[in-house]
């Protein structure tokens, strides 16, 4: 009978433990468990701990969900999956035509990647790669916490081509120092806006509004959104480095990108029209640190951080070649029609390629392959 009580009782302590730690774990991030109404996953970043940062731009709303990703890998696992295109279709029960990939990123302590799919009908879906093998990630009875941008764009609100601004609510994502950064549209005057929300969410949104010299357009600008960014320091300060359409490159101290402000970015470089970026990640070899660029009518960019950091001044004059390039140089890599790209370790990136025999593949570079050698 003592016995019974006993193991009953130690069964029951273990109940209690589990509940606490579950319960704590969550509480960490002020998260709560359910499950989130997330309507699109057009933006994904990763913060501490595999926490997931997910853009949702049909809501103008960020959740960050617990993946319980935080299984620290010291190699991430090669990838090379051929037709990835053509398996997500398969697995999801439709075609190739009926789905976009709309944003990758890789967590930075498990190196596992994880995918954003829209169907046709609009429904997201969430999935994660190791290896060759893709599985679904489930956002049900999840531990999560959501923020919803303050003046963002009106659901039914067009630019002057009947686009939806909405849908650029959040253009990128990004984390930093216990600093979530989301760049995008609001409809303020000056609409281009970068917000800095502390993580765990509060109420505070640091929004600051951004003007630049746009050298193709040869016009001052502040109703394009930053379309991909990273952080660096440069010359001993912590910038945001921008990339807008038709390809300005552009530099905003981080400090200065306060609440309430309107802050004109120092553009350095002009990297050609007829073009937009479509992602933005630091990498390192042997010491130097490189920008890398993917682009949708253009081979990568690689950018030396030495050569930022030796560029003075700014571009304040026109280019008015057509697809001319001015200011700090770049150098344009093997490597074409790479929709995503992420950085997986020091050296080595994970592509979302279209191959010149039309496959779209997901595979990983070797270690610091296409860095300059």
């Amino acid at each position: 009978m003592k016995k019974s009580i006993l193991l009953v009782s130690i069964s029951l302590l273990m109940v209690i433990v589990a509940a606490w730690t579950f319960r704590n774990d969550e509480q960490l991030y002020n998260l709560k468990v359910g499950t989130p109404e997330i309507k699109s996953i057009t933006s994904l970043a990763f913060g501490p701990e595999g926490i997931l940062f997910i853009g949702d731009s049909k809501s103008a709303s960020v959740f960050a969900v617990n993946t319980k990703d935080n299984e620290s890998t010291s190699e991430a696992a090669e990838i090379n999956i051929e037709g990835i295109d053509i398996k997500l279709a398969s697995m999801l029960g439709t075609t190739t035509e009926n789905i976009s990939i709309l944003d990758l990123a890789v967590n930075p302590v498990s190196k596992k990647v994880y995918l954003s799919v829209e169907a046709a009908d609009g429904s997201p879906v969430l999935l994660s790669i190791v290896g060759d093998k893709i599985s679904p990630v489930s956002l049900k009875d999840v531990g999560y916490s959501t923020v919803l941008l303050n003046n963002s764009p009106a659901e039914d609100a067009k630019d002057n081509r009947g686009r939806s601004l909405r849908i650029s609510s959040i253009s990128d994502l990004g984390y930093s120092d216990g600093k979530l950064f989301v760049s995008g549209l609001s409809n303020q005057e000056f609409s281009s806006t970068f917000r800095s929300i502390p993580f765990p969410f509060t109420k505070t949104q640091d929004q600051a509004s951004l003007e630049i010299f746009h050298a193709a357009h040869g016009r001052y600008e502040t109703t394009s959104p930053i379309k991909t960014f990273t952080t660096a320091e440069i010359n001993g300060q912590e910038y945001l480095i921008a990339s807008y359409t038709c390809t300005p490159l552009v530099l905003f101290p981080l400090d200065e990108l306060k609440s309430g402000k309107h802050i004109k970015g120092r553009t350095i470089a002009e990297m050609g029209s007829g073009n937009q970026p479509l992602d933005l990640v630091s990498m390192e070899k042997d010491g130097k640190s490189y920008l890398v660029m993917s682009n949708s009518n253009r081979p990568v960019f690689l950018v030396d951080y030495q050569d930022i950091e030796n560029f003075e001044g700014s571009l304040t004059e026109p280019v008015t070649e057509s697809y001319a390039t001015e200011g700090v140089d770049f150098v344009s890599m093997p490597l074409t029609n790479v929709q995503q790209l992420d950085k997986m370790e020091d050296g080595k990136m994970v592509m979302l390629q279209r191959k010149s025999n039309g496959s779209l593949d997901l595979w990983s570079t070797k270690e610091a392959a296409y860095l300059p050698r």
